[in-house]
This record gives structure tokens, sequence and C-alpha cells, in this order.
């Protein structure tokens, strides 16, 4: 995470998330390093559909095409990142070890990454199955797949 701190720095760009499943842990692990102020400049821990939409996402993406889709990802990294006039937006969400009521459908244990190169307008994806016994491991391996995917985004 320091090197992608330092990578932001140097060109000067910033980034914005938007977590769900993994409740602000992506943020914790940015704002750990030394100078992560200067790049990063906001996150939104949207763990329920209201503030999903609240914060830009489509109701009608999510209802469409569930809460926990590559879909609604999009729209989680492209609306944080269009809120906060970020070059770079992550969204995540997925289901960690457990059913949701509120949100029946999606497969258990899979989580949609979703990262917009504002700049470019560009989506880049994946979706990472986790099996963890504990989300507390679960988190560990989404977060380092989101550093992975940003080291080889910002340039």
């Amino acid at each position: 995470m320091q090197q992608l701190i330092k990578k932001l720095q140097e060109l000067n760009k910033t980034i914005s998330t938007m977590e769900s499943c993994l409740g602000g842990g992506l943020a914790n692990e940015i704002t750990n390093i030394e100078g992560a102020s200067e790049v990063y400049k906001f996150s939104a821990i949207t763990y329920s559909n209201e503030f999903k939409i609240k914060m830009g996402v489509s109701k009608e993406i999510i209802e469409k095409y569930s809460v926990y889709s590559i879909e609604t990802a999009d729209e989680m990294s492209l609306k944080i990142s269009k809120y906060t006039n970020s070059n770079y937006g992550v969204g995540i969400t997925g289901k960690l070890n457990r059913i949701d009521p509120a949100n029946p459908h999606g497969e258990n244990n899979i989580v949609f990454i979703s990262i917009y190169d504002n700049d470019n307008e560009k989506f880049y994806h994946d979706e990472i199955r986790v099996n963890k016994p504990s989300r507390k491991e679960n988190k560990k391996i989404i977060i380092e797949r989101v550093k992975e995917m940003l080291q080889t985004i910002v340039k």
C-alpha cells in the first residue's frame, strides 16, 4: 500500500472508496500509510442498500442485478469517483460467510471489485471467491487483491 500511495503522490492523482462487505477495511489500510491524506479524498461505508442509493448507486441497478453484482460494484466505483472528483474510485460489494435476508439474491462468499479510472472513463473488474472461516481472513484476501489491481492500474 505504501508503494501505491507514493505512486499516487508522484502522479498527483487521488482515490476514493465505497465499501460494503469490507466495512472500511480498505480505507483503514490506506490511512495506515503516512501521507495518505495527500491522495485519499473520501471513504463511504455503505453497508445497506439505502446508503448505497443515497450515495448515488442506481436503485434500478440494485433491483435488476442485485446488490451483490459487478454492476452494483461499478455503480459504487463510478459514483464515489464522481462525487469526490477523484482520479480513481473503488467499489466493493459481496457476501462474506452469511445469508443476507434483506438481499436474498447472489452467491455467498463471492465479492465484486470495481475500480473506475475517471481520467480514462474505464472500469477494471474482478470477482473473487473467498472461503476462509472468518470474515477477518476473507477481508484480508480481498484487500490484497484490490492492492494488486491498483498497482497495475495506477501508472
